[in-house]
C-alpha cells in the first residue's frame, strides 16, 4: 500500500529541503517523490541533504505543473498549515493517515505539500479531496518542510504497521473503476463551458459556483461510468442549448 502513496513538493524554493524530505520519507518506507517545478533539481544540497536517500531522489519524477503530478491519481490530499477559503474535509494526520491507507489499496494517491514561504494555494487545494491541518503551537506554527513530510510519513508507517499486525482491519479496496484526477478535471473543464454556454453562470460568481461544485462532487467521487454519464448528460446538454440559440437567431433573421 505504501507504494501507492506518492509525496508531491510544489515549487521547493531550498534544495535542501527536497533532500530532507526524501530522508524523511525513506526511513518510513515511502519511495515514490514527485517535484512540480523546483526551483534548483538536481542540486548536490539535495543529495547532501538526503543522508542516504540518493535512490528517491535519482528516481524523483519532476513535472512542470500540479496538474500532471496527480494526473493518475484517484484520491488528493492538501497539507495547509492555515486553514483556507476552499471548503475541504479537514482531518489531523492520524486521521488522515488512516484514510489514505484506505484508498491505497485501490490505486495512486497523491499527498501534496506547498511552497516552503506560502503553502498551496487555493487553487491547488481545490484539486484536493482532503486537507490535512498538523496541530502545531499557534504561538510558532510553522513547520520546516522537512518536518512537516517526516511527520505525514510517520503516522502513514503508523498506520500501515497497525495493519500489519492486525490491529486495525485491513482496507478493503474499492471495487468500482475509480476516475484518475486528469478525467476528473476535464470532466470540470466540459462541465464550466456547458454551464457558460447555457447561460448559467450570467449572473453568478464563476469562482465560487465552480469551487462549491467541486466540493459537491469531490465528495461523491463519481467512477469512470458515473463521469461518462455526467458528461454524455453535459454534451446533450451543449447540444440543445446549439440548437436553441440557432433558432432563436434564424427567427430574429426572419422578423427583420
Amino acid at each position: 500500500m505504501l507504494d501507492n502513496i506518492s509525496i508531491v513538493l510544489i515549487n521547493t524554493t531550498h534544495p535542501g529541503n527536497i533532500g530532507a524530505a526524501a530522508r524523511a520519507m525513506k526511513t518510513m518506507g515511502l519511495s515514490r517523490l514527485v517535484l512540480v517545478e523546483p526551483l534548483e533539481f538536481p542540486s548536490g544540497k539535495a543529495f547532501a541533504l538526503a543522508s542516504g536517500a540518493d535512490d528517491l531522489l535519482a528516481n524523483a519524477k519532476v513535472v512542470g505543473t500540479l496538474e500532471e503530478a496527480v494526473a493518475d491519481c484517484h484520491f488528493v490530499v492538501g497539507t495547509s498549515a492555515r486553514v483556507r477559503g476552499v471548503s475541504l474535509p479537514l482531518v489531523d494526520p492520524r486521521a488522515c493517515a488512516s484514510q489514505i491507507l484506505g484508498e491505497a489499496g485501490a490505486g495512486q494517491i497523491a499527498l501534496v505539500f506547498g511552497r516552503e514561504d506560502r503553502g498551496m494555494t487555493n487553487e491547488e487545494l481545490q484539486m484536493c479531496h482532503l486537507q490535512v491541518h498538523v496541530p502545531t503551537n499557534p504561538d510558532f506554527s510553522s513547520l520546516n518542510l522537512g518536518a512537516a513530510v517526516q511527520v505525514m510519513a510517520y503516522e502513514l508507517r503508523m498506520a500501515w504497521l497497525a495493519v500489519t499486525r492486525g490491529e486495525l482491519p485491513l482496507p478493503i479496496p474499492r471495487s468500482h473503476d475509480l476516475a484518475s484526477q486528469e478525467d476528473v478535471e476535464r470532466f470540470y473543464e466540459h462541465l464550466y463551458k456547458t454551464l457558460v454556454q447555457i447561460g448559467f453562470l450570467e449572473h453568478s460568481s464563476h469562482e465560487k459556483i465552480m469551487a462549491k461544485l467541486r466540493r459537491m462532487y469531490g465528495r461523491i467521487r463519481p467512477d469512470r461510468v458515473e463521469l461518462n454519464i455526467l458528461r454524455g448528460i453535459l454534451s446533450e446538454t451543449g447540444k440543445c442549448a446549439e440548437k436553441a440559440d440557432q433558432a432563436e437567431k434564424s427567427e430574429s433573421a426572419q422578423k427583420t
